[in-house]
Order: C-alpha cells, then structure tokens, then sequence
C-alpha cells in the first residue's frame, strides 16, 4: 500500500488532484472532512470561521496531529491496499505522524501556486468554506501558515506546479498515479522536482 499526502496553500490545485484520484478509483481520505463532520456534530453552520475555530480548538485540546490521528485511523479501517490518498495535510506534526505509523509507504507531495492564482481560483469555486473577500482569503492563508503549512511544503518528497492550464496540471496528477500504480519512480521535468 502507498499513502499519498497532498499538502499546498488554500486553492492551489489539491481538490482538482483528489478528483483525478477519484477518476482512478483510488481511495481518498480528505481530512477537512473529519473537521467538517466535528462542526456538524456540534450543531454549527458549516463556514469559514466554524471550520478554523474547531480545528483550532481542537488541536489545541488534543495534539497539533489530531486530525493525522483520525486519517490513520480511517486508513487502518479501509480495505483499499493499492494507493490511498490524503488531502489536506497542514502540519509538520501531522507529517511526522503519518512517517512514524507508515514509514516508507507514505510519500508527500506539494501542489504550488501563486498568491493571485490561489485567490482567483477561490473567487470561482464556491466551496461551502469559501470566501471571495480578500481579506478572509489572506486569513486563512495566515491561519494554515500559523500550523506550519510552510514547513511541510518544504519536506515535500514531491512538488507540483500548478500556475499553467488545468489539463497540463491534470497530465501531471494522471502521470504521478499511474507511475505510482505501475509503481514506477515518479519524475517530471519541469513540473514535478523529486528529491534524491
């Protein structure tokens, strides 16, 4: 089994990633999820705010790696034994997690993409934790940089880059899985930079 993080600042390409990974039927654990079902079970609306403050809260309650913890444990419970893939990862502490339970089968990939791409994007998605205010969007870029989003983006085994067309950035994503099925060593020339 490969457990595939995606890690990368709001609206860089992550969503549009796990939705090729669907089209190859590969497993997919988002783990905002996990944050969304805590917000609906407490009864609150699912927005922007509820969203950052319940995983906030919760963090701070129970680990910087509260929400790797429920991945995990959702991975343990699946059947799938091929490629799993995770959206979402934020964390370094989330990061070391999933390296101490899985080892060498996890592997990190960032999805990179520029400030005015990312708020673009977000203007034209419509996700129920979206905003189009400028300032809420460069808050909550404030908020995953304020859990280490950047660090991990770092540690990343693999980096994406997603500032060209959708269908370069999706021949990218369909290269990366099939290479992983074929369980071929992933490399790209321009877009996609393995480190040795």
């Amino acid at each position: 089994m490969k457990v595939i993080g995606f890690t990368g600042m709001p609206w860089s390409g992550k969503s549009e990633a796990v939705r090729i990974a669907c089209s190859f039927n590969i497993c997919v654990l988002r783990m905002g999820d996990f944050v969304w079902q805590e917000v609906k079970n407490r009864g609150l609306p699912l927005n922007d705010q509820n969203v950052g403050t319940i995983a906030i809260q919760m963090r701070n309650r129970f680990g910087q790696d509260i929400w790797a913890k429920k991945t995990i444990d959702a991975i343990q419970k699946t059947k799938q034994k091929n490629i799993i893939v995770i959206d979402g990862i934020r964390s370094i502490q989330e990061v070391q997690t999933f390296q101490h339970i899985l080892h060498s089968d996890f592997l990190l990939i960032a999805i990179i993409a520029s400030d005015a791409i990312r708020y673009a994007r977000a203007q034209h998605r419509g996700r129920a934790d979206d905003s189009v205010d400028l300032q809420v969007l460069k808050g909550r870029d404030s908020r995953e940089i304020s859990w280490g989003i950047k660090e991990v983006i770092a540690k990343a085994d693999i980096t994406i880059h997603n500032e060209s067309t959708k269908e370069s950035f999706e021949k990218d994503i369909q290269h990366l899985f099939l290479s992983l099925k074929n369980k071929d060593t992933y490399t790209h020339q321009q877009a996609s930079i393995p480190k040795t």
